[in-house]
């Protein structure tokens, strides 16, 4: 299994579901600590912890740690993540276009497409360069849910919707059940109809897993409660509210 796919084996226990959860929902540092608590059984699980806690260094943009700590690794996914540090860290934009243009004379020889973190990186590479349709070529060559999933974000800016929904049907097709699966799903239902009460329940649980600030998550919830307040979980949810409003009332200091 090439490092950063999103699965073990069949029949394997998944020793990294929890650092490649958090790091999917972008809890970061809890990613970080996931992986260095890990004790990985195989090199492959090692490898796949290691370009999972490089990302998240990454993600928090200490570009510094990946560059140092990666120097010379003979990895060629934990290469990819350097390239990766290596061009959101170029202070000039000169800098980052000769590591696109290195980047373009690898995409044109033979790609290890089993190597999915080097499509990812490319990827994210190309994407930052407003470059879409670079960034979907490299994407299409892997068939790893996350290939998939950064794919259907990609067709959703651009509006095509019809196409980010075949994708999503393939990694139903993988794995229906996975973190990325679901993630995908709300990002879909999201673009069909924002206004539909399951997928603003969806965007309710995920805007509190990626810790976005409490308005956030408050105005899907005024959303749900003005367009859908006899669905269960509203009525379930004003229910509580009022039952804590009496609490407060009971326990709110005299005059």
């Amino acid at each position: 299994m090439a490092a950063g796919t999103g699965a073990a084996p069949a029949g394997e226990a998944d020793e990294l579901f929890d650092l490649r959860n958090s790091f999917y929902i972008g809890a970061f540092q809890a990613a970080i600590n996931e992986a260095q608590r890990a004790k990985p059984s195989s090199p492959q699980q090692e490898a796949e912890r290691d370009v999972f806690l490089f990302r998240s260094y990454i993600a928090q943009r200490k570009f510094g740690v990946v560059l140092d700590e990666l120097q010379g690794s003979p990895s060629p996914e934990l290469q990819s993540v350097r390239m990766f540090a290596q061009f959101l860290a170029s202070d000039s934009q000169s800098q980052r276009d000769s590591i696109v243009a290195e980047l373009d004379k690898k995409m044109a020889k033979s790609v290890d497409v089993a190597n999915s973190t080097f499509l990812l990186m490319a990827a994210s590479i190309y994407c930052h360069q407003q470059d879409p349709d670079a960034a979907l070529r490299a994407l299409h060559q892997g068939d790893s849910l996350e290939c998939l999933a950064m794919m259907i974000q990609i067709l959703l800016k651009l509006d095509r919707l019809d196409l980010a929904r075949k994708e999503l049907k393939k990694m139903q097709e993988q794995d229906e059940d996975a973190t990325l699966t679901q993630l995908a799903t709300a990002w879909v239902n999201l673009a069909l109809d924002s206004g539909h009460p399951e997928t603003l329940l969806n965007l309710v649980v995920l805007s509190q897993h990626l810790g976005k600030a409490p308005e956030v998550t408050n105005r899907y919830l005024s959303q749900l409660k003005d367009a859908h307040k006899n669905h269960p979980f509203i009525q379930e949810y004003q229910a509580k509210e009022n039952d804590f409003d009496r609490l407060a009332l009971q326990y709110a200091p005299s005059a």
